[in-house]
């Protein structure tokens, strides 16, 4: 019996304003304030984009970065499902929670960045496809896999509706047909839900490194650093090593707001598979430019060379960190771990949707202005206000069961 079998996903029961939120509430809002200006008066209003620089930080790190900090939801789902992995099932509902939210705001940055978001229902009509496009297959993927997302979520609502449901009023003649709609719903879902399962991971990969095939479309313009025919399968690498890592600290995150003990017997396994993920990424990287002969480029005193050695030393201290038993079962130092992840993804994905990118003709460079950094900030605090409504409405973080005696959690803990 798994050591987990005392623990049940059950709603949070406390207090959803505390002044932590209260501070990311107001960032929340004063980003919108800006989104408000950006669709009155222009992107060009608030950005500072122009015709040299289409694209910022909404799109190198609201999207490219969002994406891949996201992967938490396709690695553990088939970590838990397709591997089934019995021990780790008590992280594969935050964590698609936190995917379906992630993907959910990589939408609608692409929404807010693009100049005519009203056409972006084109998307939808099989008849304005173009098949040869990689930004369409990425655009295709990531509706997809947000479908597949929400569907994966449907089970937390249903578990907690259902036998539940009390509208009031004149709507409470749709109780029982809302009841039953929400068990032919669970029912069905409990014999197909592998298939979504396998969708997600699938449709991940696909995009996961199709955002690296769009960077190779820009050929001579991207910096030979980074430039480089294996940059789709750098893409999905670090995607999938920074997966676990976010679930991490997506998870003591949680643990210290809800003031709950943090779940280390399954955080300690995680970070045990993160080493091997991140060496391997490194091999990659470091051998592509071995074999490229770009390192040249590194003797040089440049933005370019010292932010690529600052993305590959951030993910070498992470490396070593994660191959350390001591940081692995030390709440704290797998938290530092994992942001040393998290840092050096995110440098990687600035580096080649910004840094690296050089546009032909630029005569300055760009750097973000407030309402860009405010928006992005603000997308970040909405996605916290939302994943503590979620988990304080429905079943998702698991909680020690109720009754359960000392003398039971001992039984349960000699027969895993």
């Amino acid at each position: 019996m798994s050591s987990h079998s005392h623990l049940k996903p059950e709603p949070i029961r406390q207090r959803y304003f505390t002044p932590t939120v209260m501070v990311i509430t107001i960032f929340a809002l004063a980003g919108l304030a800006f989104l408000a200006a950006r669709f009155l008066f222009g992107i060009g209003a608030v950005t500072n984009l122009d015709n040299q620089h289409p694209w910022g930080i909404w799109i190198g790190l609201d999207v490219a970065l969002g994406v891949a900090l996201a992967a938490g939801g396709f690695t553990t789902a088939a970590l838990g499902h397709i591997m089934h992995k019995d021990d780790y099932h008590t992280i594969v509902r935050p964590a698609l929670l936190t995917a379906a939210l992630g993907y959910t705001f990589v939408g609608a940055s692409v929404g807010v960045d693009l100049g005519r978001y009203y056409n972006l229902w084109h998307m939808f009509l099989p008849s304005m496809w173009n098949g040869n496009s990689v930004l369409f297959e990425v655009g295709a993927c990531v509706m997809t896999y947000l479908t597949v997302l929400y569907i994966e979520l449907i089970p937390i609502v249903t578990e907690r509706f259902m036998g539940r449901v009390n509208l009031w009023g004149f709507l409470s003649k749709f109780n029982k047909p809302v009841d039953t709609l929400l068990r032919f719903l669970d029912r069905t879902l409990s014999k197909t839900m592998f298939i979504f399962i396998i969708a997600g991971v699938v449709l991940s990969c696909l995009h996961q490194s199709s955002l690296g095939t769009l960077m190779i479309i820009a050929g001579p313009k991207m910096h030979p650093l980074w430039q480089t025919p294996v940059l789709p399968l750098l893409f999905l690498i670090s995607a999938i090593s920074v997966g676990f890592p976010m679930v991490i600290f997506e998870s003591l995150i949680s643990s210290k707001s809800f003031k709950l003990k943090p779940e280390m017997d399954v955080l300690s396994k995680l970070g045990k598979m993160i080493a091997p993920m991140l060496g391997i990424y490194l091999a990659v990287k470091i051998i592509d430019v071995a074999i490229r002969g770009v390192w040249v480029y590194l003797t040089e005193v440049s933005v370019e060379s010292i932010m690529f050695l600052i993305e590959v030393m951030v993910i070498i201290i992470a490396l070593r960190m994660f191959l350390s038993r001591q940081v692995n079962n030390s709440p704290t130092w797998i938290f530092v771990a994992s942001c040393f992840v998290i840092a050096g993804v995110s440098f990687n994905r600035l580096n080649n949707f910004l840094v690296a990118y050089n546009p032909p003709y630029a005569e300055h460079s760009y750097f973000p202005s407030v309402g860009e950094i405010l928006v992005t900030l603000s997308f970040i605090a909405m996605e916290v206000l939302i994943y503590r409504a979620f988990v304080m409405i429905f079943p998702v973080i698991s909680l020690p069961v109720k009754g359960i005696t000392a003398k039971t959690k001992f039984a349960l803990r000699g027969e895993s």
